[in-house]
C-alpha cells in the first residue's frame, strides 16, 4: 500500500498534474475556455512552418544519421583489422558531448569565422569565409554528427545478438549477398533500427541549441516556444508545447505499436553469433583503415578544437587561424574563482539529487510492478513513466514551470518556480525514465527462484530485497543512474527555461560565456564538462558489463 501510495504521488504531481494543466492553459485565454484562441495561434504561419520544420528535420537527420551509423557498425561489427577496436571507441565519441558543448565546438571548428574556414580562406586567397554554419544544411550536418551513435551504438549490439546460422544457410541455398542483407539481416535487425531511430527522431524534435546558434532562418518548435516565452507571450508558448508535445507523444505511440508487430523477429535470434571476418585483402585493409582513420578523426577534430580554444585567452582570438595566445588563467579563474567554481558545484549537486533520487523511484516502481498487479495497470504506470522521456525537455520545463509557478490544488501556496529545487526536480522528471528502464532490464533477468528460495527459508521482504535482489540487479541499476546523471549534467534545453541565480547550472555558464565572446572560457567549461561526463561513462559502462 506504501509503494503504490509513492507510485501515486509522483506520477500524478509529476507527470499527470503538470501536462493536464499545460494541455489545459492552451485552451484558456484570460482565465475562460478559448478553443478558438488556441487553434488560432496553432494555425499561424510561423507556427505551422516551425512544426512542419521540425517533423522535416527529424526526418532527414533520421536518413543521414542510419546512412552514417550502420554502416560503420557493419564495419566494426563483421570485420577485424588493425586498429578497429580503437576507431570503434572513437565512433562512439559523440555520446559525451553534451549538446550546448557540442555545438560550441562545432562552431570554433566549422563556422565561417572557425578553425577549418579560415584554413580554406587563406589556402585559396578567398575575401570572405568560404561558407555559412547557418540553415538546413548546418543543423543536418550538426544532427548527423551528434546523434548517429544512436544507430551505430544499437545497430552494433543488434549485429552481437542476431542468429548468423541463417545468413550461412540463405548462401547455401544460393541467396546473394544482397539478398541476405535485405531479406535476412535486417529483418533481424528491425526492432534495433526502429529504436535508433525513435531516439534519432526524438532527439532531433527536442533539439535547442543547434538551432539557436546557428538555425539562421529555419524554424524549430523549441526555438519557437523559448522565443514566444522571452517576448511574454504565454498563450502562443503553451499552444506550441501541446503541439510539440502531441507530435512526440505520437512517434512514442507509433513506436510501440509497431515493435509489438515485430516480436517475430527478436525470437530468431536463438543461434550463434557471427564472429569478425579478418579482411585479408591488402586493398580491403587499406580501405577499412583509411575508413576508420577518416571517421576517427573527423569526429575528435571539434574535441580537439575546443581542447585548444579553451587554452586561448578571452578576446584574443579574432581573425587569425589559431589563437595567437594561450594561457592556464581560464582554467585557474574557474578553479579558483568562486562564482566560476560554483557552476560546476549546482551542475554536480543538482544532477546527483535528480539521479538518486531517480534510483530510489526506480526500485520503488520495479518492486509494485513485479507484484501480481493487472497487466492494463502495469502497461498504464509504463506508459506514464516513459512520458517525460518521451517529451522534449522544453516541453517538460514549461510543464513544470506552469503548473507549479502559481498556488494551485496539489501544493497549496507552495511555489517551485525561483528555488533552487526547480531544476532538481525537472531533471528527475525528464531522466528518471533511464533508470527505470535499467533496473526492469536488470530485474528482467533476475532468477526468481532465488528470491522464492530465501523466502521459503523465512527471510522477510527487505531481508530479500537487500541480500538477493539488491546485489544482483545493482551493476545495471547504477549504469543507469550514472547515465542518467552525465546526460543531466549537461542539461541546456530546460535549464535556460527555469534556472534562477542560485542554481545556475554549467551549461548556462557556457551559453553567457559565449554570448559575452568569452570563447576561451566558454571552451574550458566545456573542457571541464566532458572530462566529467567521460570518466561517468568509463564507470557506467564497467558497470554495465558486470551486470
Amino acid at each position: 500500500m506504501i509503494l503504490f501510495a509513492i507510485v501515486a504521488l509522483v506520477l500524478v504531481y509529476g507527470v499527470v498534474y503538470p501536462n493536464a494543466r499545460v494541455f489545459v492553459a492552451a485552451f484558456q485565454h484570460e482565465g475562460n475556455w478559448s478553443i478558438a484562441n488556441f487553434f488560432e495561434v496553432l494555425t499561424q504561419r510561423a507556427v505551422i512552418e516551425s512544426a512542419l520544420t521540425s517533423v522535416a528535420v527529424s526526418i532527414l537527420t533520421v536518413v543521414f544519421c542510419a546512412f552514417v551509423g550502420v554502416p560503420l557498425a557493419f564495419l566494426f561489427e563483421r570485420y577485424s583489422f588493425p586498429g578497429r577496436r580503437l576507431f570503434a571507441t572513437l565512433a562512439a565519441l559523440p555520446l559525451v558531448l553534451p549538446p550546448l558543448v557540442g555545438t560550441v565546438a562545432f562552431i570554433f571548428l566549422c563556422g565561417e569565422s572557425g578553425i577549418l574556414a579560415r584554413i580554406v580562406q587563406r589556402l585559396f586567397h578567398f575575401s570572405t569565409a568560404p561558407w555559412s554554419l547557418r540553415g538546413w544544411g548546418a543543423l543536418l550536418l550538426f544532427h548527423t554528427y551528434t546523434i548517429y551513435p544512436f544507430f551505430y551504438v544499437l545497430t552494433g549490439a543488434g549485429l552481437q545478438r542476431i542468429d548468423a546460422g541463417l545468413s550461412e544457410a540463405a548462401k547455401t541455398l544460393g541467396a546473394s549477398k544482397l539478398r541476405v542483407l535485405s531479406r535476412v539481416t535486417l529483418p533481424q535487425l528491425t526492432p534495433s533500427l526502429i529504436a535508433a531511430g525513435l531516439l534519432t527522431f526524438m532527439t532531433s524534435m527536442a533539439s535547442f541549441s543547434a538551432p539557436l546558434l546557428f538555425g539562421g532562418n529555419v524554424r524549430m518548435l523549441t526555438l519557437e516556444i523559448f522565443t514566444a516565452r522571452q517576448r511574454g507571450d504565454s498563450s502562443a508558448a503553451l499552444a506550441e508545447t501541446v503541439l510539440l508535445a502531441v507530435i512526440s507523444l505520437a512517434a512514442l505511440i507509433l513506436f510501440q505499436r509497431y515493435e509489438g508487430t515485430r516480436r517475430f523477429a527478436a525470437a530468431a535470434m536463438k543461434g550463434s553469433t557471427r564472429r569478425r571476418a579478418p579482411l585479408r585483402s591488402g586493398k580491403a585493409r587499406l580501405l577499412a583503415a583509411a575508413a576508420g582513420i577518416f571517421c576517427s578523426v573527423a569526429l575528435a577534430l571539434p574535441v580537439a578544437t575546443l581542447i585548444i580554444v579553451s587554452f586561448s585567452k578571452d578576446g584574443s582570438w579574432t581573425t587569425q587561424t589559431l589563437p595567437p595566445s594561450y594561457t592556464f588563467a581560464n582554467f585557474a579563474r574557474i578553479a579558483f574563482d568562486v562564482d566560476a567554481r560554483s557552476v560546476f558545484i549546482n551542475s554536480l549537486l543538482m544532477s546527483g539529487i535528480a539521479a538518486i533520487a531517480a534510483l530510489v523511484w526506480s526500485f520503488v516502481i520495479t518492486s509494485l510492478t513485479a507484484t501480481n498487479q493487472p497487466a492494463r495497470w502495469k502497461r498504464v504506470v509504463n506508459l506514464l513513466v516513459l512520458i517525460p522521456w518521451a517529451l522534449p525537455g522544453t516541453v517538460v520545463a514549461l510543464s513544470v514551470a506552469e503548473a507549479y509557478g502559481q498556488p494551485n490544488p496539489l501544493t497549496g501556496s507552495f511555489i517551485l518556480v525561483g528555488t533552487f529545487w526547480i531544476l532538481p526536480a525537472v531533471y528527475f522528471l525528464r531522466f528518471m525514465p533511464l533508470v527505470v528502464r535499467a533496473v526492469q532490464a536488470s530485474m528482467e533477468q533476475l532468477d526468481r527462484a532465488l528470491e522464492e528460495a530465501a523466502s521459503v527459508l523465512g527471510a522477510s521482504w527487505w531481508r530479500r530485497f537487500w541480500r538477493v535482489r539488491l546485489p544482483l540487479i545493482a551493476p545495471g541499476a547504477l549504469a543507469g543512474t550514472l547515465l542518467a546523471f552525465v546526460i543531466a549534467l549537461g542539461e541546456y534545453v530546460a535549464s535556460v527555461l527555469v534556472f534562477t541565480p542560485t542554481n545556475r547550472p554549467v551549461s548556462i555558464a557556457i551559453a553567457s560565456a559565449m554570448r559575452d565572446f568569452n570563447l576561451g572560457t566558454a571552451a574550458a567549461y566545456g573542457v571541464i564538462l566532458i572530462a566529467l561526463i567521460a570518466v561517468a561513462m568509463i564507470v557506467a559502462g564497467r558497470l554495465e558489463r558486470r551486470a
